[in-house]
């Protein structure tokens, strides 16, 4: 597992301006990432997704996260 004080200064920098991460936060222009692991793409209660993302069909774990952060448009088009 990575730092956490790192990982939650890149959060602020570069994620928090699209999206949000406590229980029952409001989306922005991404989805509210609380409760991700677990979660099959494009499922995120009141968001609309795009088709590719519904029908990506994946579970979100670390593995797969990290695979979609390496290049988003490349893992989910």
């Amino acid at each position: 597992m990575g730092d956490i004080e790192k990982g939650k200064k890149v959060f602020v920098q570069k994620c928090s301006q699209c999206h949000t991460v406590e229980e029952g936060a409001r989306h922005k222009v991404g989805p509210n990432l609380w409760g991700l692991f677990g979660r099959k793409t494009g499922q995120a209660p009141g968001f609309s997704y795009t088709q590719a993302n519904i029908e990506k069909g994946i579970i979100w774990n670390e593995e797969t996260l990290m695979i979609y952060l390496q290049n988003p448009k490349k893992y989910i088009p």
